[in-house]
């Protein structure tokens, strides 16, 4: 690899995305010694850093044929995730707009603040520790598997949480209450099918 590209592996593009990402996945990871509130309130001003730095990541081009080594085991993801769900409690479920899902569904569609955060913990995390490797190829691939990642999976992922977290913070709900009976997913959906229904209704008497 040529001293232009090594050069560029430790840019301050680089290097102040990897500590932003390194932080995130530093505080998903002590979730359980913060409450609710207190994690969102820090995603809230550290995500948007996230995602800017991402949109400066270089665009590489992949040193090895084969796909990068994988660290984030599925009982990391799901000790995260239950975790993060546990702490956020009913508020951990939230109205999705932006989801290829609403195409085909004729309902609400609703996603998990906590699944979106853990899922873009495990991108972040594998990037973090082939960066950290020190091996120029790897480094290399890393960051552009990180940047083809952003841009088609955690990137969306990442405004969208945003967007639920903001409403959470300014909106007064509580954070951390311990869901009823009822799921909270069923308890939304069947919210917004009387909200939907109630202004179909008024349309209808409206264009009469």
């Amino acid at each position: 690899m040529d001293n232009n590209i090594s050069g560029s592996l430790y840019s301050t593009t680089i290097v102040e995305f990897v500590a932003s990402a390194n932080e995130y996945c530093k505080y998903l990871e002590k979730a359980r010694e913060l409450d609710g509130k207190e994690l969102l309130q820090i995603l809230q001003r550290l995500m948007p850093f996230i995602y800017l730095k991402a949109t400066l990541l270089p665009e590489l081009e992949p040193f090895f044929e084969e796909g990068n080594e994988k660290f984030v085991r599925e009982e990391d993801w799901n000790k995260i995730h239950d975790t993060l769900k546990e702490k956020f409690g009913t508020a951990d479920i939230y109205l999705e707009v932006f989801d290829e899902r609403i195409n085909e569904s004729e309902t609400p569609v609703v996603a998990s603040l906590a699944e979106n955060l853990t899922d873009i913990y495990q991108d972040l995390k594998d990037f973090v520790i082939l960066y950290q490797t020190g091996t120029n190829e790897v480094m290399n691939d890393a960051v552009w598997e990180c940047r083809l990642n952003f841009e088609n999976y955690w990137g969306q992922k990442l405004v969208n949480s945003l967007r639920a977290i903001h409403k959470l913070l300014y909106s007064g709900e509580e954070i951390g209450k311990a869901p009823e009976d009822e799921s909270e997913k069923e308890r939304i959906l069947r919210q917004e099918k009387w909200i939907i229904s109630r202004r179909q209704k008024d349309f209808r008497k409206n264009g009469k």
